[in-house]
């Protein structure tokens, strides 16, 4: 028999999860703080917490240096596209492995997998001389291309697997009222996976936009996304925590803000399922 939820119990858990949760999320509320402080308060031994000199001039400074909303747009695009393109290839290719499955897929599984596993600067300089010959180096499509490759693997898997849980006897239902495989993809098994592809669509979009390794490398001011915005305020002659961390706020603010109000539905992907 499962063990009954006993007040105590209750309580000591929620303590518990708040506490860890409070832990988790502290970096990003000290950053935030630290965006509001002067650079002496940033760097102030012991730190004030929320007892200081309160100022929007970091925020004021960071704009007049660099324009915010080109690299949010950028981002936008960027992170948008290689999600928008990677649905596009995955469902189709997961609806194959979920239903429609042969000897080899599971190894074109692991081995989409295992592409993962290698570290991207393995490949960097061919993947920059391919992007020099085709003149694809500080533009958005080079970025959109890269970034949408890159998490490909994970967005089949993801997609295979809540796929591989839907019941088989709602396609082969489908398919006897004359269902073409087009219209099983988007009028039956679409439809029915709305929350895997949610929570699959808000997952990669936030790898997208937190990628940092190839829109460093790949590009200087055209195409260059917020992670690159960040990085700029890394300079010789030190790091200017304040300025840093107001950078920084600006840049998670619109995936923290999409985070937020799409919780719901990424718990529901995460816990598809339950259709049976």
């Amino acid at each position: 028999m499962a063990r009954m939820a006993t007040t105590q119990r209750v309580v000591v858990t929620t303590i518990g999860a708040w506490f860890f949760g409070f832990l988790i999320f502290f970096p990003i509320l000290w950053m935030v703080l630290a965006s509001f402080k002067t650079e002496l308060e940033a760097f102030a031994i012991p730190p004030s917490f929320l007892f200081f000199h309160w100022t929007t001039e970091n925020y004021a400074t960071v704009q007049e240096r660099s324009d915010y909303f080109h690299h949010a747009m950028n981002s936008i695009i960027i992170a948008g596209g290689s999600t928008l393109i990677a649905l596009l290839i995955a469902i189709p290719a997961a609806w194959s492995m979920a239903f429609s499955p042969t000897k080899r897929t599971k190894d074109i599984l692991l081995w989409m997998l295992s592409t993962k596993m290698m570290p991207p600067v393995g490949v960097l300089v061919p993947i920059y001389l391919i992007f020099k010959n085709f003149g694809l180096l500080d533009s958005r499509i080079g970025l959109v291309f890269i970034l949408c490759l890159g998490n490909l693997p994970i967005v089949i898997w993801m997609l295979f697997t809540y796929f591989k849980e839907i019941p088989r006897d709602i396609l082969e239902a489908a398919r006897m009222d004359g269902a073409t495989i087009g219209r099983e993809l988007v009028y039956v098994l679409t439809p029915m996976a709305i929350p895997g592809l949610a929570s699959t669509m808000l997952l990669n979009l936030i790898l997208a936009w937190n990628e940092a390794f190839w829109t460093l490398n790949l590009t200087t001011s055209n195409a260059a996304p917020l992670t690159t915005f960040i990085a700029s305020y890394s300079s010789p002659e030190g790091l200017f925590w304040a300025k840093l961390s107001a950078a920084s706020t600006l840049a998670i603010a619109p995936i923290l803000v999409l985070g937020w109000f799409s919780q719901k539905q990424l718990v529901r992907g995460l816990t598809f399922g339950a259709v049976k």
